[in-house]
């Protein structure tokens, strides 16, 4: 985790770098807490025709909360296990006047099924979470839904510090805000 005042997008590549020989942070998925979240994309029918290319170019989050750069990106290619993610997470939620937390995950798993499309990702050493997250699309009897789970918990000695009292509600009102925009995304224009 690095921590700036000043946006570092136009500096993705160095941070993308320094992060390529971070370690995933062990963890026991056992002694994680689990979180499923999940919405229901309305306007969406077609599962087969589904542009997936939302998800996986990371444009997940609101622009206000996160952004994020992979390395199939700047290899300009698809998304690959082993893939480095650069995260840069603004607190509070807005680009200009907020703190910048550059943070990194590992991809760990394409999900690629026919009712359900994604990945995951592990945390990287440094990072204010350790643990598994991921991200899918899912064709279900009631609709299409795009669903978040994690599995995580503090992942340093400041972020164990101040967990319960803000990181805890910060990830909560992140993955609400990530739902709302996610389905956003699919409404028709």
């Amino acid at each position: 985790m690095r921590i700036y005042l000043s946006n570092q997008s136009k500096k993705f590549s160095k941070h993308l770098a320094f992060f390529k020989s971070k370690k995933v942070i062990p963890y026991d998925r056992n002694l994680l807490k689990e979180v499923v979240s999940e919405i229901k994309l309305d306007q969406v029918e077609n599962f087969d025709q589904l542009n997936f290319s939302l998800l996986f170019d990371y444009k997940i989050f609101p622009k206000n909360i996160m952004e994020g750069f992979g390395q199939w990106q700047e290899e300009n290619r698809s998304m690959q296990e082993g893939d480095i993610l650069v995260q840069q997470i603004f607190i509070p939620p807005n680009p200009k006047w907020s703190q910048k937390i550059i943070t990194g995950v590992r991809i760990s798993e394409i999900i690629d099924k026919a009712d359900c499309k994604g990945f995951s990702y592990e945390t990287l050493e440094g990072h204010v979470e350790k643990g598994i997250s991921t991200f899918t699309i899912e064709r279900k009897d009631e609709g299409i839904f795009f669903k978040i789970h994690t599995y995580s918990s503090p992942g340093n000695f400041l972020s164990k510090l101040v967990g319960p009292i803000f990181s805890k509600h910060y990830q909560n009102y992140s993955t609400k805000k990530a739902l709302e925009h996610f389905k956003q995304l699919y409404k028709p224009k």
